[in-house]
């Protein structure tokens, strides 16, 4: 596995890599820490954009999402909801 490659001297940062030093520096420097917290974050926001979809009508959305996926999201977030099905 090769390093990433940093900005030179002189070069600006990237706001990815400043993002990245940044979640570094909050968890003491210890990269997988970091990783770990950035995964869940994100499982948190995945779980709010979920439950935005099932509270937004697919007509208000316009078709950002289709009900096929709003049903399995929330058979996912809610399985005592599930109904017997054929």
């Amino acid at each position: 596995m090769t390093a990433p490659k940093s900005a030179t001297d002189g070069e600006a940062m990237s706001e990815l890599e400043r993002a990245a030093d940044q979640a570094i520096d909050a968890c003491g420097g210890d990269a997988r820490a970091a990783v770990t917290a950035l995964l869940i974050a994100n499982d948190f926001l995945e779980r709010q954009l979920a439950l935005t979809r099932i509270a937004v009508s697919s007509g208000f959305s316009r078709g950002w999402h289709h009900r096929k996926e709003h049903e399995q999201q929330t058979q996912q977030l809610h399985p005592e909801r599930q109904r017997d099905r054929p």
